[in-house]
């Protein structure tokens, strides 16, 4: 068991790390946040039954740490949001884990500002290059209503990044 638990890291670590970090942006947290899905995968891979892809299952669990890693960290947040949103543009500017191009880093930016549901459905589409029909197991959500959030997402971040502006 523990060496089959060994290999499913080696070969989803690094797609679930990337995911994780798109949507918390720190590299700390980042592993922080893997650590703990891969914990909850190893007490509940034998729970596993297989109604669903193997990958769809860990990005589940992935997804829901992370959302929960978040939901706290806002919590115990006291910054205001702009304060939050113009802190972490300067960390991703200073962070050594990030790309620092300048097309790479305004994305990141615009993202910073989407609401959680639309971070997490645009990182699936975009960058893990997902079907909607995955992303809707993951998320639990119809179809449509993805397609909803990724639109919306999208023209947001156009229009950030055209105007340089949040559009709520």
């Amino acid at each position: 068991m523990e060496q089959g638990f060994r290999l499913l890291m080696l070969k989803y670590q690094e797609r679930l790390y990337n995911h994780i970090r798109r949507m918390v942006s720190e590299h700390q947290d980042a592993n922080d946040v893997i650590q703990n899905t891969f914990i909850k995968v190893f007490k509940n891979i034998a729970k596993f039954q297989g109604n669903a892809q193997l990958y769809t299952w860990l990005y589940r669990i992935a997804t829901n740490e992370t959302i929960t890693f978040l939901n706290k960290k806002k919590k115990k947040s006291t910054t205001s949001i702009d304060d939050a949103e113009l802190d972490m543009a300067n960390r991703l500017s200073a962070d050594t884990y990030f790309d620092g191009e300048a097309a790479q880093a305004k994305l990141a930016e615009a993202l910073q500002t989407l609401p959680h549901k639309q971070k997490l459905v645009f990182n699936m589409r975009y960058y893990d290059e997902m079907p909607y029909q995955a992303i809707s197991d993951v998320l639990e959500t119809s179809v449509g209503a993805l397609k909803a959030s990724y639109h919306h997402a999208v023209k947001k971040i156009e229009l950030f990044i055209n105007q340089g502006k949040e559009v709520v």
